[in-house]
């Protein structure tokens, strides 16, 4: 079988990103023959091997402005969908449209896996209403949806239209299902996988080789912004100065806004306990990140299945994180023994109001609290989650249709 996946959005940054990449891999351990378009930058380092075939759409070139993010901010130059008018959303367009087709009609894939059920998504749907197209679920898309009226219409008609979908979570599939209108049959729940050969513990016992300098850590990892809840984090620092740990603060990410950034750089200035940024890391630096730290730390206010939990759990850490419908239920299922702790969000995100946020970072500090004046009892079970598995729940929903023969001369041109 040849499977051609798509993304509007650099494959190896992001969450989703991550996901795609490490899907591909998985996929190609299956002997599957592959394709990839993504946006992407000339200086971008590409990851895939030579055998996945990769046909890249440039922005800034190709495409003459950023990349567009499925976030209002991106942890490198982006632009926001919300901000597209007619011209950027023609050279948009003609930009994919150009590369998808080249890649269909060279490669001849028997399905497609688009990523995110948004803009890019509909439009493949629309140039190829005979092939069988798959959309994954990031939440991003659901939260551009609900923020912004961007070719909604197009996106909602089309991706009901889908051959079938796949969802991080059980309450993630019942938003699908409602804000599309789409069958529940279409939709099965995948989950997230981490990558095994890179996220493991080291050493013996519940400490996992963590280092015996006498210091706690609290780690931190994504995009350094308001609304992964970096300021949230940093102001409930005071709520902890009473206790007098010998506390540091790892902050592993890139910047969302320039501004944001710098005044995170100011509360970090002001935190009782010394803060470190670390700045984006590749994924083995990243997790000697998690291997050194003793609580992980994910207070973020919109989150669909956040990798950076696995994989902090998979590395023998500790987990405070905001509580998300769906996202408990599928770590209570998948992750044995995992010690994690969850905080009641506010009711409005990051702009709740000033007395609600602050009983927010009040029990986020306190969660915080509990999960360092309490030793792990033993190392999280992650063995039930992996990209491998992921990859053979894809292949038995894909296989599991009839290939639909293509019309002569579907992909012939992309000018047609």
């Amino acid at each position: 079988m040849k499977l051609l996946s798509i993304t509007a959005q650099k494959p190896h940054s992001t969450g989703s990103g991550v996901y795609l990449t490490e899907l591909v891999k998985a996929l190609q351990r299956r002997w599957v023959s592959q394709a990839v378009v993504s946006g992407i930058y000339r200086e971008d380092v590409r990851e895939f091997e030579t055998e996945i075939r990769h046909y890249p759409v440039w922005f800034q070139e190709d495409i003459p402005y950023p990349i567009v993010g499925m976030s209002d901010e991106m942890p490198y130059p982006s632009t926001r969908y919300k901000d597209m008018d007619e011209e950027m959303t023609a050279q948009f367009l003609q930009g994919f449209r150009r590369r998808i087709f080249q890649a269909v009609t060279e490669f001849q894939p028997d399905v497609i896996l688009c990523h995110h059920l948004y803009f890019l998504t509909s439009l493949v749907r629309e140039w190829f209403p005979q092939k069988r197209i798959y959309g994954f679920c990031h939440n991003t898309d659901l939260l551009q949806l609900r923020q912004t009226a961007f070719q909604k219409e197009r996106i909602l008609t089309q991706i009901r239209k889908l051959d079938g979908i796949f969802a991080l979570h059980e309450e993630q599939k019942k938003e699908i299902v409602g804000m599309f209108g789409v069958e529940t049959e279409k939709i099965q729940v995948v989950g997230a996988g981490y990558n095994s050969h890179i996220f493991y513990t080291e050493g013996d016992g519940p400490a996992g080789g963590r280092p015996e300098d006498g210091k706690l850590r609290l780690v931190f990892a994504g995009k350094i912004s308001e609304k992964k809840g970096v300021k949230s984090l940093l102001r409930s620092l005071c709520y902890l100065k009473e206790e007098a740990y010998p506390l540091e603060v790892l902050l592993a990410g890139g910047a969302g806004s320039e501004k944001e950034y710098e005044e995170i750089r100011k509360l970090a200035e002001e935190a009782p306990y010394p803060v470190r940024f670390l700045g984006k890391l590749p994924q083995e630096e990243l997790a000697e990140v998690y291997r050194k730290g003793d609580v992980f730390v994910l207070p973020s206010f919109a989150e669909g299945l956040p990798l950076c939990v696995i994989e902090a759990l998979a590395c023998g850490s500790r987990v405070v994180m905001s509580e998300f419908e769906g996202v408990r239920q599928w770590l209570d299922t998948y992750v044995r023994q995992g010690d994690i702790r969850y905080v009641k969000l506010p009711a409005q995100g990051e702009q709740a109001r000033p007395e609600e946020l602050a009983r927010f970072e009040r029990d986020l500090a306190k969660q915080i609290r509990e999960s360092l004046n309490h030793p792990q009892k033993g190392r999280a079970d992650t063995g039930e989650i992996s990209w491998d598995r992921i990859a053979e729940k894809v292949m038995e929903a894909v296989a599991s249709q009839n290939s639909a023969a293509e019309p002569e001369g579907e992909a012939a041109s992309a000018d047609a």
